[in-house]
């Protein structure tokens, strides 16, 4: 049994370690219907940038979790989950001057992660309207790349952490008697 356990860690060590080691995501592409901000704030830094689009909230998040999951080597799925934060966290994370009504991040666990942050306006006089075109919201996208031997540093941390909980609660274990201890050790 300790042999199957083993040989399962060692083949997620080798699963994670590969994945942990697949090159980055480059800066996802715009919505097809996107026209790209020219606004100081939304090209100061090639990390983050600003686009008007009609698409709606889902169909923009939609758009990029289906660009963040695919590798650039082979094309491989990776993991993504979306977390949700509340609009107004989007002036700490995006910009101080950002206005929004969603903002959620899409995460590469162990590695890096896409904010998409919307502005879908509910009144007239906040209306998006740029290059003679009434848009239906504008969206900013912040990419937070990680490096290589980060990423190593903390999945290996991991696995360490993983290997010495398990081993303090085999003890537990044997010591109040939920499991025997072997002949052999």
């Amino acid at each position: 049994m300790r042999i199957i356990f083993k040989t399962t860690f060692l083949l997620f060590c080798i699963v994670f370690l590969f994945y942990l080691g697949l090159p980055s995501s480059d800066f996802p592409f715009p919505p097809s219907d996107a026209y790209v901000s020219d606004e100081p704030a939304d090209v100061e830094t090639p990390l983050r940038r600003g686009y008007y689009t009609n698409y709606s909230r889902a169909e923009v998040l939609a758009h990029y979790q289906n660009q963040f999951r695919k590798s650039s080597f082979l094309g491989l799925t990776l993991p993504t989950y979306r977390l949700n934060y509340p609009p107004e966290e989007a002036q700490t994370i995006i910009r101080d001057q950002a206005r929004s009504t969603f903002l959620e991040e899409i995460v590469h666990p162990f590695r890096e992660s896409l904010f998409v942050n919307g502005f879908e306006p509910k009144e007239a006089r906040d209306a998006v309207f740029t290059n003679g075109v009434n848009w239906r919201q504008k969206i900013i996208v912040r990419y937070i790349p990680s490096s290589l031997l980060t990423r190593f540093l903390v999945g290996l941390g991991t696995l360490l952490l993983i290997i010495l909980l398990s081993n303090g609660w085999k003890k537990l274990f044997r010591r109040i008697g939920l499991i025997k201890k072997p002949l052999i050790d």
